[in-house]
């Protein structure tokens, strides 16, 4: 019904530069917080920045100055600009988003399936 699908994620060189895109589609009502997260094998996953629908945003302090998110409330989409990017980032990053679809009271919490970055030295 409700689905998120990621897309932009890639090989790149430290320093190298990527724009992820996350779009969600189905019966939406509205859509509250959207967020990145990121996970790396045998490590928990994590937050790495986030936007409410006020544009309130929230950034993990290894991400700061480097990564911005966005929104494009018309798309129902979100985006997350990384910058100088660093080995250190690697994993697959999760779009999530709090959603309230038609003939539902409350919203729920939805996630993609993840786009793999990967940044070589």
């Amino acid at each position: 019904q409700v689905q998120l699908v990621e897309s932009g994620g890639g090989l790149v060189q430290a320093g190298g530069s990527l724009r992820l895109s996350c779009a969600a589609s189905g019966r939406i009502f509205s859509i509250n917080d959207m967020g990145w997260y990121r996970q790396a094998p045998g490590k928990q996953r994590e937050l790495v920045a986030d936007i409410t629908s006020g544009i309130v945003i929230k950034y993990a302090d290894s991400v700061k100055g480097r990564f911005t998110i966005s929104r494009d409330n018309a798309k129902n989409t979100v985006f997350l600009q990384m910058n100088s990017l660093q080995p250190e980032d690697t994993g697959v990053y999760y779009c999530n988003a709090a959603i309230r679809a038609y003939g539902e009271a409350y919203a729920m919490n939805y996630w993609g399936k993840g786009t793999l970055v990967t940044v070589s030295s």
